[in-house]
């Protein structure tokens, strides 16, 4: 078993990785090996539609709910490698998508620069304003093929429904 502490889109990346791994003739303790060694090579950014699943939480307090409630603010929310941790907040959810693109963007360019890179991008949504979500990532990103996947319900149920993110993984490095 490996916990190389990612989750949801990235830890698939690391499911295929391995499987790709192991198709090469890996071991499964090098396998392991390379799976711990990239663990922190990812980076996912995350806005939440509604502020009520975070103050339920207790990530955020009631006051700061009722305030961003009042003011439209979304929060972006980032995981790079071990904690969730705030990013930035803006006001509505078109200046929130255009921020985890710049952020994406920097982390492709600087974070990650020389190394090919898997773009991901996840859910708690309608169907049709998750593809919306997949149609504005491609066209920002072109030359991608990025994977959409609903977010699993373990983190649904602390951001709630109307969320979206985007995630890129290092392609691992054997």
């Amino acid at each position: 078993m490996v916990n190389n502490q990612r989750i949801s889109i990235t830890q698939r990346q690391s499911v295929l990785d391995a499987l790709e791994m192991a198709a090469d003739g890996m071991s499964g303790k090098e396998i392991y090996d390379v799976l711990m060694r990239e663990k922190l090579e990812a980076s996912i950014y995350i806005t939440v539609d509604t502020l009520k699943y975070l103050k339920k939480g207790g990530r955020i307090t009631p006051a700061a709910a009722a305030l961003g409630t009042v003011l439209n603010l979304k929060p972006v929310l980032t995981i790079q490698g071990e904690k969730l941790d705030a990013f930035s907040k803006v006001r509505g959810m078109k200046a929130a998508k255009k921020v985890m693109m710049k952020a994406m963007e920097k982390d492709i360019t600087e974070r990650f620069k020389g190394h090919k890179v898997c773009l991901q991008a996840a859910h708690t949504c309608e169907a049709e304003v998750a593809e919306q979500w997949k149609r504005e990532l491609e066209e920002h990103f072109p030359g991608y093929d990025i994977h959409m996947d609903a977010l699993s319900l373990s983190v649904s149920c602390h951001i709630g429904p109307g969320s979206l993110a985007v995630a890129c993984t290092r392609v691992v490095e054997r």
